[in-house]
């Protein structure tokens, strides 16, 4: 492994908090926790100059969606049904059972929506309204019955087109607000919504650090630090493509990494000649170009072997492959948010229009955990049914385990069942036997 561009900023690690950012976070949660909707409207106007009521009324959600173009609303409807499609997909993945696994024995699981789902909708930079549609419509599709969404205000309200994607998606309530009190607000069911059972969305550091310090008290999806991005590819891939995929991603922030993993040091010499040129080329220059200087990697392994290696040991939040042998590529790799195969695959596909979710995790914490997904609004209850007769072998496996492990009082709930059930059999093993109005026959 060579590493023909470091970054700047230092290397890929796990994701922190500055000490600052979580003792501001702390405050306000405290305060809020503390004195409720009256701290949340200090800090909404502090932050925002907002001193209105923060909840959309149905005659303000209908001025907005007035003023969306009819081409917007289109192409909204139609990222709407891919995602929803893909979501619908994976909630058939998951499904309700129950086996008989011995005579008397049902055991079996239910799927189960939380009651209550809050989403996060940024709208800072850049007005999301795909990731409003990420988040509402796929809790939608699992079928939680209420939805709160929070979004920041630009100006006097919540980007149209963003109030467009939420009412689509389903949302039942929308206030707009940001940052730690919007979280804090869902949280604790203020402003009259009801307690979010689990919080989700992208957010900047500090909503990111308010999701982590309420998850307990509340669920939550991922802690989202910024944005990841990388390629792997050989000797069959365009350069241009590469800087032109890699500089549109860099675009999110000057703290978001852009990496490039490859066997051929051909191709990574032409993308470092050719990515000056593209952020040149870009709008917003400035931003991708501290990107690419701070935090730009470039990583030239022996062979597609070594470089899936390298990629899994980065884990990167969106994961691009231009290269031969697709199918190789998808059944090796393991350790990523989100997976674009080919050329034709873009990242910008994905957050925006094609389904698969794209509130993905962050941090290298892909090595353990996916992406938003249908299943993060579900719970997996289980179940089990014993007749008393089966009693006669599990209540005695149950009783012998708990007390290998020193756990009397739970032997004694087997105990009772096999005295109870079994009044008259001899057991080769203790049972406890002295209960109450039965009198003493231990063994």
């Amino acid at each position: 492994m060579e590493v023909l561009k470091p970054p700047a900023a230092g290397g890929h690690g796990l994701m922190t908090t500055p000490a600052d950012i979580s003792a501001d976070v702390k405050a306000i949660l405290s305060a809020i926790e503390a004195r409720g909707e009256g701290a949340v409207r200090e800090q909404a106007e502090r932050l925002d100059h907002w001193t209105r009521d923060f909840l959309l009324s149905d005659a303000e959600l209908r001025d907005l969606i007035d003023q969306v173009p009819a081409q917007v609303k289109a192409d909204i409807d139609f990222a709407h049904e891919q995602i929803t499609r893909f979501a619908r997909a994976q909630r058939d993945s998951l499904s309700s059972f129950e086996i008989e696994t011995l005579p008397g024995v049902k055991l079996g699981q239910r799927i189960v929506p939380v009651q209550c789902a809050g989403c996060y909708v940024p709208g800072g930079r850049y007005a999301h309204a795909a990731s409003a549609l990420m988040s509402v419509a796929t809790a939608r599709v699992a079928g939680v019955p209420h939805i709160i969404a929070c979004s920041p205000p630009r100006g006097d309200h919540i980007d149209p087109a963003v109030a467009y994607a939420l009412s689509l998606a389903g949302a039942d309530v929308i206030l707009q607000m940001g940052g730690v009190h919007a979280i804090a607000s869902m949280a604790f069911g203020l402003f009259g919504g009801a307690k979010a059972d689990i919080i989700v969305g992208p957010g900047n550091a500090y909503v990111a650090e308010a999701k982590r310090m309420l998850f307990g008290v509340v669920g939550i999806d991922v802690i989202a630090g910024p944005t990841e991005s990388a390629i792997i590819a050989d000797d069959s891939a365009d350069p241009i493509t590469i800087a032109v995929d890699l500089m549109s991603q860099a675009e999110h922030g000057p703290n978001s990494p852009v990496w490039l993993f490859t066997d051929s040091r051909a191709l990574a010499n032409a993308v470092l000649q050719v990515i000056p040129d593209v952020i040149n080329g870009m709008p917003n220059k400035a931003v991708c170009s501290s990107a690419w200087r701070d935090h730009g990697v470039v990583i030239l392994g022996s062979d597609r072997e070594e470089v899936a290696e390298i990629s899994d040991t980065y884990a990167c939040e969106h994961l691009q492959v231009m290269a031969r042998d697709l199918p190789w590529w998808k059944s090796r790799l393991i350790n990523y948010g989100s997976l674009f195969l080919g050329e034709g695959s873009t990242v910008t596909h994905g957050d925006k229009c094609a389904g698969p979710n794209h509130i993905l995790p962050t941090g290298r914490a892909a090595r353990y955990s996916g992406g938003l997904n249908v299943q993060k609004f579900l719970k997996v209850l289980t179940y089990q049914e014993l007749s008393a007769e089966a009693n006669e072998l599990f209540s005695a496996v149950g009783s012998r385990i708990s007390r290998y492990e020193g756990m009397e009082g739970h032997a004694r709930a087997c105990d009772w069942r096999l005295s109870k059930y079994f009044p008259e059999r001899d057991w080769d093993f203790k049972v406890h036997g002295d209960w109450p109005g039965r009198g003493s026959d231990s063994q």
